[in-house]
């Protein structure tokens, strides 16, 4: 076996399983679940329609670069959402289809580490979504963490790393609107980055899958892509960023989402990717070309969560330090205890479960940024996420 293997840690949800083996539920209660973020709203029926109307394509290969209706749909999509210079993004040259950011994630670290360059890294912000350390390690390749905590607003300060980190680096994983505390960076950051990266030679990798969850329908979070664009950077060198249906429209069972950026990256990527056997099933395709020109779903999907954070966040703000985020479905309140005892407590005297916020993290320098926060995720149904909220303080003043 590939003794990279051993170098992965528990995910997560395997983490929270083993913390709560052994507790009995105290109460009666139904369980309410905001640790795992997957969607609840309904996906939309004209997706749905679209895959029944087109199952016999089943019979049928589909290829690995995908329709060209499909990365035509989705480079115009990209073109409006980030103001790109119009005709910048070649469907052609610029797009590769995934099946979901997950799988887009990992495969590009296996296509564009080179683990024979003597420490190889991958620097991403910590805490972190789980598939940017396990690639980088079963590509062979070293994960360094930025540290994301309330004294950056949970943005890595990039001049503090030392310039041999950057040297090492082969890529930056950025996330924004950030996963779990929702913190969107800013232009001017993102513009520093990419003079960084021209600078020291890496790639970066902007994981943009909440982009499209955000309080204020006038201010969308910015990509980028958009910065790119800004800066008059239309050959998006050194930059990729990966989309996905799976929370802007609720389609994550679709798993449907791509790639876009650099041409000479992604050319040798498709490349990658076509023995790496992912090409998109062609009725999931279809029915993202379908997704992707519509927003009056997403529009709803937004206000949906929306109505989620005013009615949660006044009730949880009476026994705990929590803020609204700049975007995303997750809450990042603080825990007046330790966060895999508040996790555990609330599990076995509420039945809501929560995620422990180490587990998203990790300990560098004596310092874990995710201690003693936990993770909720807004996508049960209203009444749901409102009674977990009485129950959390509940919790709190009975403890």
């Amino acid at each position: 076996m590939n003794p990279n293997l051993d170098l992965l840690h528990p995910y997560p949800f395997e983490k929270l399983a083993k913390l709560k083996a052994n507790i009995t539920t105290l109460t009666d209660l139904p369980p309410i679940s905001l640790g795992i973020g997957e969607p609840k709203h309904p996906a939309p029926e004209f997706v749905q329609r679209v895959i029944a109307d087109n199952l016999e394509r089943l019979a049928n290969y589909p290829t690995t670069k995908g329709l060209d209706e499909l990365r035509q749909v989705i480079a115009e999509w990209a073109t409006r959402r980030f103001s790109l210079t119009p005709g910048s993004l070649s469907a052609e040259l610029h797009v590769v289809p995934v099946n979901g950011t997950r799988e887009g994630i990992f495969s590009l670290v296996q296509a564009v580490v080179d683990p024979s360059k003597p420490g190889a890294r991958v620097v991403s912000p910590n805490p972190f979504y789980q598939i940017y350390e396990g690639a980088a390690l079963l590509a062979g390749a070293q994960p360094h963490y930025l540290p994301c905590d309330e004294s950056n607003r949970f943005i890595p300060d990039f001049d503090q790393v030392p310039a041999q980190v950057w040297d090492d680096c082969q890529i930056l994983f950025l996330c924004s609107p950030g996963n779990p505390s929702g913190a969107v960076i800013p232009r001017e950051t993102l513009a520093k980055v990419i003079t960084l990266a021209d600078r020291h030679d890496f790639l970066i990798a902007s994981d943009e899958c909440y982009s499209e969850l955000y309080p204020d329908e006038t201010n969308p979070p910015e990509g980028l892509l958009q910065t790119c664009a800004a800066i008059g950077r239309d050959d998006y060198a050194r930059c990729v960023v990966f989309h996905s249906l799976s929370k802007r429209s609720n389609l994550p069972g679709l798993r449907s989402g791509f790639v876009a950026g650099d041409a000479r990256i992604l050319k040798d990527y498709l490349r990658y990717r076509t023995y790496h056997g992912c090409a998109m099933p062609i009725q999931h395709q279809l029915a993202s070309i379908a997704a992707w020109q519509d927003e009056t779903h997403v529009q709803a999907n937004r206000a949906a969560y929306r109505a989620k954070f005013e009615a949660v966040v006044p009730i949880l703000s009476q026994a705990m330090d929590v803020a609204y985020p700049d975007a995303g479905f997750y809450l990042w309140p603080k825990t007046p205890v330790d966060d895999e005892t508040f996790a555990l407590e609330l599990s076995a005297r509420q039945n809501v479960h929560v995620l422990p916020g180490r587990y998203l993290s990790r300990t560098v320098d004596g310092h874990n940024p995710g201690e003693n926060r936990v993770r909720m995720a807004l996508v049960a149904p209203l009444e749901e996420c409102i009674e977990a909220a009485e129950r959390i303080v509940n919790y709190l003043r009975t403890r």
